[in-house]
């Protein structure tokens, strides 16, 4: 296997890692062991723990987006409001990985900020801005719309995160189609 499939196959391994330990939680002798390498060789591949959370984080976002702009692909306006927002819950339900990793990105940055580390999460707000400016154009370049999306999808991050079942009230302000699918119906 190259360098660079071993990469990817550590990247793979950090996105599971960290998105069920969290930053501070995950060892890089367990990303290691998922990969089926020694540490050392790891730390070929990536310089430290914080350069392989943000390649995780970057290829969330990444695969994220580009979910979003598959699903968005000769729509415009609400047709591909509605292709993204399927598309985005077939993501997180088909790949919990993607949702929790995003979860603690957001909260390893913001602890990161807290103690002082603002540089820590810059290539990630990067491309999170990248994210929001590929909506923005599929949604037909309006702010409210890419606003309230995005504000949806947070709201989507959150209910699911803490488990709530898709026949929940605090759903209830969501159209039917736009609920998670319940994970535990089949």
């Amino acid at each position: 296997m190259s360098a660079e499939d071993r990469r990817e196959s550590v990247v793979r391994a950090a996105i599971t890692e960290f998105a069920r330990g969290g930053y501070n939680g995950t060892s890089t002798e367990a990303i290691a062991r998922r990969v089926g390498v020694s540490q050392p060789y790891l730390f070929r591949l990536f310089p430290n723990k914080q350069a392989m959370f943000l390649a995780a984080s970057e290829r969330c976002l990444t695969d994220t987006r580009q979910v979003f702009m598959d699903a968005a692909e000769g729509l415009e306006g609400q047709e591909a409001l509605h292709a993204m927002a399927a598309a985005y819950q077939r993501l997180i339900v088909e790949d919990a990985d993607k949702l929790l990793m995003q979860m603690q990105m957001y909260a390893a940055i913001a602890a990161a900020g807290a103690s002082g580390d603002h540089g820590f999460g810059e290539s990630v707000r990067e491309g999170w801005v990248r994210m929001w400016d590929e909506i923005h154009v599929a949604l037909g370049a309006d702010e409210n719309e890419t606003t309230t999306f995005l504000a949806y999808g947070m709201l989507v991050n959150t209910l699911a995160s803490l488990g709530f079942p898709a026949d929940h009230r605090v759903w209830s302000g969501f159209h039917l189609s736009a609920r998670p699918a319940d994970p535990s119906a089949g």
